[in-house]
């Protein structure tokens, strides 16, 4: 039950981003056939910059991985160098 209502949450969450980023609210449609093809459009829209978000922030962290392991290293060459008098 419990997981359940953690997946609703989940999906209110998607829906709520969408109707905020994509405009997934904002049809103003006549038809079942206008209607269907915003909603398409809309949550295809919404999956790419889901995509592109998750991308991106894989990257950033892969790259703020990548300079706190070089800091890690400068900062211990300096003090190797510095026990050292170097």
């Amino acid at each position: 039950m419990v997981r359940v209502a953690g997946c609703r949450w989940t999906i209110e969450e998607c829906f709520e981003t969408a109707k905020g980023e994509v405009g997934l609210d904002q049809y103003e449609v006549r038809s079942w056939t206008g209607w269907y093809r915003h909603i398409t459009l809309a949550c295809l829209a919404h999956a790419f910059l889901s995509v592109m978000r998750t991308q991106s922030l894989a990257i950033a962290t892969e790259k703020g991985a990548l300079k706190s392991h070089k800091s890690a290293a400068n900062s211990s060459l300096a003090v190797f160098m510095h026990q050292r008098g170097l």
